[in-house]
């Protein structure tokens, strides 16, 4: 998510995004489960034999809705991080952050907090394609063929990045920036095209698409090419049209996204009714540590993975910042070895997870489109109003001062409980309501 020269998630992301992502596809499959749960309950309650299979069925059920449950509230953590990126964007763009991030020169409050925030968009990416192997494989019913819901969801998405999206970021629609909600949307569009190749196939175009795409990081082609549009698109972040009445540029190039799409569908069979859950558990953390350990590897004798290399600093903080410093856009494979590592102990961990504070994350991951939406809205109406009180204090625009930087987490804090009502109203209307227009939100 970004503006000109800073961009945010997710995706993710994620995907991500907003997880407009395919969070349908898991709502989807927890709504019928549910659904299966409140009538195999009403209907047991004749005898006492019905009553004991109806017993055994709500074990099995709740066991499939914790499985959920532990996406939405990744889903919902990721997003809540992301909050604190677009306030960043919000109320801090005044200093710009590059990509990577210059070490030395960024603050580490704020090194850490965007580092942070680049857990977004993968693992918005990455549950879409989960999501999308749910939606396929319905716990208790047959299979069905995810094409037809992966295009209409993708196209749903890259038209709201062109147009609801695109103004909440701006208030206006002079510079479109194709970012993470494009790039989720052009990955289900690429994930409908692939949905049905054999998983081990899957598997394997999905890693080539994300630790082979570095290696044409140093390929450039000449904006008069005919090739370049396709290319920024794919893989090199620029200018798509520079000039005139509406410009655009791709903030998010597609194509390891869709490596990312591939492997999170890949993953779905762990996440069957079927599997056993300490099993996936493990499996969960054997691939994240595989992740990290490559990433140590790769990174630590800087051999491939990431264009712009660990250097010893000044300090010891400042050479851990060098090592953490990966290039975003587009996600190099040190990038997405991290974010994803990371991303998948987080999931491990929250299969087991039953306090608030997991309850919380997972009403957020509930309604991603709507939070993605709302939150956007919120901080563009926020902003507007504050610049009309106070006014500009950093050349035309209102920021805080450098230095300052606690003041975006306070307002980050702030506004999380501000979002949490409206988000568990519609979440809730999203599971009663037989509107299917409500479904892709």
């Amino acid at each position: 998510m970004t503006t000109p020269t800073a961009t945010a998630a997710t995706a993710a992301t994620v995907a991500t995004v907003t997880d407009a992502t395919g969070a349908a596809a898991t709502t989807a499959a927890a709504e019928a489960t549910a659904g299966a749960s409140s009538t195999s309950t009403s209907t047991s309650t004749s005898t006492s034999t019905s009553t004991s299979t109806s017993t055994s069925t709500s074990t099995s059920i709740a066991s499939t809705a914790s499985r959920i449950a532990s996406i939405d509230a990744l889903r919902g953590l990721v997003m809540i991080v992301m909050l604190l990126d677009h306030v960043r964007e919000t109320f801090y763009l005044h200093l710009q952050v590059s990509d990577p991030m210059a070490v030395p020169g960024t603050p580490p409050e704020l090194f850490f907090s965007r580092l942070a925030a680049h857990l977004c968009a993968p693992v918005f990416v990455f549950l879409t394609g989960l999501s999308a192997w749910l939606y396929a494989n319905p716990d208790g019913a047959p299979c069905r063929d995810a094409r037809a819901f992966l295009l209409k969801r993708g196209l749903l998405l890259i038209g709201l990045e062109l147009t609801l999206v695109t103004f909440a970021w701006s208030g206006h629609f002079g510079v479109i920036y194709l970012q993470v909600i494009w790039a989720i949307g052009f990955s289900m569009l690429a994930l409908a095209m692939l949905s049905r190749l054999p998983r081990w196939l899957l598997v394997a175009s999905g890693l080539t698409l994300v630790g082979g795409h570095n290696l044409l990081a140093g390929v450039v082609v000449a904006t008069d090419s005919p090739w370049h549009a396709p290319w920024t698109l794919m893989l090199h972040r620029d200018w798509l049209i520079p000039e005139g009445l509406v410009r655009v540029r791709v903030s998010y190039p597609a194509l390891p996204w869709v490596g990312v799409i591939l492997l999170g569908f890949a993953m779905g069979p762990l996440f069957a009714r079927a599997s056993d859950s300490d099993r996936r558990r493990r499996a969960l953390l054997a691939i994240a540590a595989a992740c990290l350990s490559l990433l140590a590897l790769l990174r630590g004798f800087n051999l491939y993975g990431e264009n712009a290399p660990w250097v010893r600093g000044a300090s010891t903080l400042e050479t851990a910042m060098s090592w953490l410093n990966f290039t975003k856009y587009p996600p190099s494979l040190d990038f997405l070895l991290l974010t994803l590592g990371i991303g998948l102990a987080l999931l491990a961990v929250l299969e087991r997870a039953r306090g608030a504070f997991a309850r919380v994350c997972a009403v957020f991951g509930g309604a991603p489109m709507f939070y993605y939406l709302l939150h956007l809205y919120l901080l563009l109406i926020g902003y507007r109003v504050a610049l009309a009180v106070l006014g500009p204090n950093q050349g035309t625009r209102l920021g805080i001062d450098e230095g300052r930087f606690a003041l975006i987490w306070l307002i980050w804090l702030a506004l999380i409980p501000l979002l949490y009502p409206p988000v568990k109203a519609f979440a809730a209307y999203k599971r009663r309501t037989r509107r299917a227009w409500v479904k892709y939100f």
